[in-house]
């Protein structure tokens, strides 16, 4: 029994479907990961934390790749298992 509702990508639709296809298409993957099922609960929230996540990872004083080293070094030091 699941702790919480999440929105599969099966049965996405209006924002949340725009918001996870894009996630598919940003990230090069085809699956959307728990955290982003769990937040498209809440579609408003889904897509203001993907656009937030977006805009903090575009290539700045740091190229992409580092930044995503850093948000993976972040969480194994604060022991993530997710």
């Amino acid at each position: 029994m699941a702790l919480f509702r999440t929105v599969s990508d099966q049965e996405a639709t209006g924002k949340v479907r725009a918001v996870y296809d894009d996630i598919k298409a940003v990230k090069e993957i085809d699956f959307i990961p728990n955290f982003w099922q769990a937040l498209a609960v809440n579609p408003d929230h889904l897509e203001a934390t993907w656009h937030k996540l977006k805009i903090t990872m575009r290539p700045g004083k740091l190229d992409a790749l580092t930044k995503e080293i850093i948000a993976l070094s972040v969480s194994i030091t604060n022991n993530c298992v997710y």
